[in-house]
């Protein structure tokens, strides 16, 4: 089988996933002057929320592109593998609701960094299950090797996780700054096709 079949669904149920994160951002339902910014100041968690949530998932869909890049037999355990990623990534808008509706509650923090977690262990699953499928000399092998970057994702996801419980605002930057670490696009899947090709 293609990848092409695998790439559009997985563009669409991206795209369906930053949908529904932002038809969260509504308005009180009894704000006394809706026309006023001061209407907006309690929606500031629910956008923090959601730009937090963009980001990551932004990154998803980034990388994802470029890890089907490397792809040229589809498998039955990559297709597995992928659904799993999206199976998690679908899980967002709904963590993401319930932290920003909750103004970063410590429970509601840990059960978005849980998430984060299973999503990038999802992840991590896929780019084995395509390197399996490909070998050990393929592109993808070649360009993430161990993957020191995302091992590390998911040990600060794991360690913000407890850390919620002591205090949220600290699991909550260790969420920004995994994303921070993947907001500079990651290259080395793009080094490895044009040494290849």
């Amino acid at each position: 089988m293609g990848k092409g079949r695998l790439e559009a669904f997985s563009d669409g149920v991206i795209a369906i996933i930053i949908t529904i994160m932002v038809l969260e951002l509504r308005l009180p339902p009894h704000a006394t002057d809706a026309a006023s910014l001061a209407s907006l100041v309690p929606l500031l968690p629910v956008f923090g929320s959601y730009v937090l949530s963009f980001v990551h998932v932004g990154i998803y869909w980034n990388n994802h592109h470029h890890l089907l890049h490397t792809v040229k037999h589809v498998s039955a355990g990559i297709l597995w593998g992928n659904l799993h990623l999206l199976f998690w990534l679908s899980l967002v808008p709904f963590v993401t609701s319930w932290m920003g509706e909750n103004e970063f509650a410590e429970w509601p923090v840990a059960v978005y960094g849980a998430v984060l977690l299973m999503a990038g262990c999802a992840y991590y699953i896929l780019t084995r299950a395509i390197i399996r499928r490909h070998g050990p000399e393929s592109t993808l092998h070649a360009a993430v090797g161990a993957d020191e970057k995302g091992v590390i994702s998911l040990v600060m996801y794991a360690l913000a996780i407890g850390v919620a419980f002591a205090n949220r605002w600290v699991a909550l930057a260790l969420y920004v700054a995994v994303a921070v670490m993947w907001l500079i696009p990651d290259r080395r899947i793009e080094r490895a096709i044009a040494e290849r090709s």
